[in-house]
């Protein structure tokens, strides 16, 4: 099988894939080997080709919103079979011993492993997954549109808790890519007032037409006072900005596993009458199951810009760029 691998990380995204024939996998105990179906274009992504995220594998596959079937169970796995479609995201594996995942909080785990990071991810024909970190998907969508689901969707779901939204509150959307217009959905969905505030006029139209009660440029004041705020794009100077937006006792949850830094904060402006800021940092299998179990409730419109697999250079340079609108999805 032929995959994309990281050979050359830095800030030219497209050099930083080689395409290579590699061997196939194969499933140790308790994991399964996954045909790779579809696999969503993530930042995350962007920033391991990037060399902005530090290398944890040398030469690695990236993609960690994989859609695919199973192919061939490892020892010991009871609860997926051959032929079964499953979804595979960014965490791979944590300790299961340490106080954090005593404690539920397993996304802190110190030992975590990520998929498309320090394993073999979706940039390819087939990759492996413990079998206790495979996602069963909800029907009704195809491969293209479940895969943003699988890491966009999950940590979108968790920065909106995270960010403490009160009912029939008022959420301010930062950023409007693939995890921002599934975020603004769910918040939708649950009876919130949703203010998108991004640069692309494509995205702001992209936001009106998923039911955003305003759109307006990323550094524009929103309408109205905020209750929360979600911050999706990976920019440090749009902290304060936020901050500034929040209503008295706000929370900002800030979604990205990479932020530019963040001036200096004015603590009158940005920080008094207790406004809290909180990082997002992955995701719990737990998070994973209920957001993938409200699209089963709730038909997500999933925007989807979609490339062949042998483009994937294309994809993350467009990412890079701004030039996806939604969300880019490597197929077959």
């Amino acid at each position: 099988m032929f995959g994309w691998q990281v050979e050359n990380p830095g800030p030219d995204v497209r050099r930083a894939l080689v395409r290579k024939p590699m061997e196939m996998p194969r499933p140790g105990p308790g994991e399964l080997l996954v045909a790779v179906d579809a696999c969503g274009v993530c930042r995350t992504d962007l920033h391991v080709a990037s060399g902005e995220l530090p290398v944890h594998r040398p030469a690695v596959v990236p993609g960690h919103e994989i859609v695919g079937h199973v192919l061939e169970t490892g020892d010991g796995v009871t609860r997926f079979g051959p032929g079964d479609r499953v979804g595979v995201a960014w965490l791979r594996w944590t300790d299961g011993t340490c106080r954090f995942c005593r404690n539920g909080a397993e996304n802190l785990c110190p030992r975590s492993r990520y998929t498309g990071w320090d394993a073999d991810g979706g940039y390819a024909g087939c990759t492996t997954v413990p079998a206790d970190y495979a996602y069963a998907l909800p029907a009704g969508y195809s491969d293209a549109e479940l895969a943003p689901l699988l890491c966009a969707g999950i940590i979108g779901y968790r920065a909106l808790r995270r960010a403490e939204l009160p009912p029939s509150g008022r959420l301010g959307v930062y950023g409007f890519g693939a995890s921002a217009h599934l975020t603004a959905q769910i918040a939708i969905a649950e009876g919130a007032r949703v203010h998108v505030l991004t640069r692309s006029a494509q995205a702001q139209k992209l936001a009106l037409e998923l039911g955003a009660a305003s759109a307006g440029g990323a550094y524009d004041e929103p309408p109205e006072p905020l209750d929360a705020a979600v911050l999706f794009a990976p920019v440090g100077d749009l902290v304060p900005v936020a901050l500034r937006a929040l209503d008295r006792g706000g929370t900002l949850a800030i979604a990205g596993i990479y932020l530019s830094d963040i001036p200096a904060l004015n603590y009158e402006r940005a920080l008094f009458q207790e406004r809290t800021v909180r990082s997002v940092t992955a995701n719990t299998r737990r998070d994973g199951r209920e957001l993938l179990e409200f699209a089963g409730r709730h038909r997500l419109r999933v925007a989807v810009t979609p490339y062949p697999m042998d483009r994937a250079p294309d994809a993350l340079a467009d990412l890079a760029a701004g030039r996806v609108n939604g969300a880019a999805v490597l197929l077959p």
